[in-house]
């Protein structure tokens, strides 16, 4: 431990402000790492949840960003001939999101409200951790059967009603817990695949053709907005465009998930680029201050250096204590990233944001881990490229000098 102690302080840290610049650059390069893996996790995770869209003849729609929304030209006869032509002449899947409301529930959060129609609910398959399918063929004037999420399951039960005024209808509604969503299940963003809303605090309610019928426009227009549909031509899909634009005076693309994969690449994979090139530029830093902050703590304790490897310290045993170095700095950064992470995961409770607030170990879900060994893995590579460029230029300094010192 004394020799440990004479080499830190003596030759990393005999100038504090390289050593603690060392330890910054070294942080920073962990916290790149671990944004870039979590963001690359989280888009394979999108990739994998999107694939079943990512067929010929499915097409998704979305609002041109040069079309003017003038919300007094949208009225209730437009979206009903809009949904009444999508019904005629269209499979599709419909699902919107994002209708706060509130409820009582054990961790007072605000709840997000989600809308789909069956196909859309037979297109993503969701996994539930307890009670059944929903059922769409449900009577109006009763009780509807919804999905929530894990974190209403402990106030609301499988079997239990939810009262509550439903804004969309503009009446009060009964709904029955049929199904709870696995826990931290999630909905992937079509153009932006590392983006994600999770479903924890979430009622998802299945809609029919009667709740469309009394919907009101904020419903069946946000609705429209990710539209998909399936089993269609580019011919079909460009009159429904007119149908839309004759109607409500918006203009709608619709882009097949391969070409929103390909919108999204263009620039993921450029900020990923970037990203790359720092992490290596800051590697390159760290390795050469690291080396030069050693090779000129050795020359100028060269004497000292030189009697302890007289008595004793061996190339092998100062290559542990380097080794040893680098591994408390690299658990000391990674500490610092997990706390960061968990009070980020936390925040989202403290904010109340229902569409981001997840359960995991010490509050850090799956893909963080992962990312966090992927960080510590990173650290391996850099300490040991770092560490034996130091050894092989101190090598190199004639221990001569020192005798004679």
């Amino acid at each position: 431990m004394k020799i440990f102690r004479f080499i830190v302080s003596k030759i990393f840290l005999r100038k504090a402000i390289l050593g603690i610049g060392m330890i910054l650059l070294l942080c920073m390069a962990n916290y790149i790492t671990f944004a870039a893996a979590r963001s690359i996790l989280s888009t394979f995770q999108g990739y994998q949840e999107t694939k079943y869209i990512n067929q010929e003849g499915i097409y998704i729609a979305n609002l041109d960003p040069e079309s003017h929304m003038d919300m007094g030209l949208i009225n209730e006869n437009g979206t009903h001939a809009v949904y009444d032509y999508l019904n005629n002449n269209f499979n599709y899947a419909f699902y919107t999101d994002g209708f706060i409301v509130s409820i009582p529930n054990t961790d007072d959060m605000d709840i997000s409200l989600g809308y789909m129609n069956e196909e859309y609910y037979k297109l993503n398959q969701f996994e539930l951790s307890q009670g059944a399918d929903v059922d769409f063929n449900y009577q109006f004037d009763g009780e509807i059967p919804v999905l929530i999420g894990k974190g209403l399951s402990t106030t609301y039960p499988v079997g239990s009603t939810i009262k509550m005024e439903e804004s969309v209808l503009g009446r009060s509604i009964t709904l029955k817990v049929q199904g709870v969503l696995k826990q931290n299940a999630y909905h992937s963003n079509y153009y932006a695949l590392n983006s994600k809303t999770y479903y924890n605090f979430s009622i998802l309610v299945p809609v029919n053709e009667e709740f469309m019928n009394h919907a009101n426009i904020d419903l069946r227009l946000n609705g429209l907005m990710d539209i998909t549909i399936l089993q269609s031509t580019k011919e079909q899909i460009a009159d429904l465009g007119e149908v839309i634009k004759d109607n409500l005076g918006l203009i709608f693309n619709f882009f097949s998930q391969q070409e929103n994969y390909d919108y999204f690449n263009e620039y993921y994979l450029h900020a990923l680029k970037i990203i790359c090139i720092i992490t290596f530029i800051l590697l390159v830093v760290i390795t050469c201050l690291s080396v030069w902050n050693a090779l000129v703590g050795v020359r100028l304790m060269l004497k000292d250096f030189t009697i302890n490897l007289l008595v004793g310290l061996s190339y092998s045993k100062l290559k542990k204590i380097f080794y040893g170095y680098f591994g408390i700095l690299s658990f000391i950064n990674l500490i610092v990233i997990f706390i960061i992470t968990a009070f980020d995961r936390y925040g989202c409770w403290l904010r109340k944001d229902a569409t981001f607030a997840t359960y995991g170990l010490f509050g850090l879900i799956g893909m963080d881990w992962l990312a966090l060994l992927l960080v510590a893995a990173s650290d391996i590579l850099i300490g040991v490229i770092v560490v034996e460029s130091m050894l092989w230029k101190i090598k190199k300094i004639p221990i001569s000098l020192g005798v004679l010192q």
